[in-house]
């Protein structure tokens, strides 16, 4: 880091981590060009999870090299009679796996669900309509860092 004065405190972005609900996933793609797409998660005793299809280019990508970087940033706050905002941002680098044990879908999914549903029902219907159509990805974070942003 090296504006050391704008840097996080662990606790500061793993509190980003668990409040927002959508970040990038960056990937090694095909002809090993950086693959990067929005991502809804959900952090949880340490890692990070989402879902997703069980074929494509994410999942190709995952298993051809598991190393990952995924990107978060809060709301921000636009700066009173500016046009800049200052954020917050926190960049994971990890390792992702596929999870295939189905309790254990069964359970991240839960959690995904009580992130992003507004009923328990319907977390339930989805989860039980989906579940053998859907891939469960964990990351298992190395380092964690964050950063306070300000555009101007």
């Amino acid at each position: 880091m090296r504006r050391s004065k704008q840097e996080l405190t662990k606790e500061e972005c793993i509190d980003i981590l668990i409040k927002q609900h959508r970040g990038v996933l960056a990937l090694l793609g095909d002809d090993d060009y950086p693959y990067a797409l929005p991502m809804s998660h959900v952090y949880v005793d340490g890692k990070i999870y989402f879902h997703g299809s069980l074929k494509g280019h994410k999942i190709d990508a995952i298993k051809k090299y598991p190393k990952v970087s995924y990107c978060v940033l809060n709301d921000g706050v636009l700066e009173e009679n500016s046009w800049w905002y200052t954020f917050k941002s926190v960049i994971v680098f990890g390792k992702i796996k596929i999870i295939t044990d189905r309790d254990d879908k069964i359970n991240k999914l839960t959690y995904l669900g009580d992130k992003f549903f507004p009923t328990h029902e319907e977390k339930k219907n989805e989860i039980k309509k989906l579940l053998d159509k859907t891939a469960v990805f964990e990351i298992t974070p190395k380092h964690i860092s964050g950063k306070m942003v300000h555009e101007k």
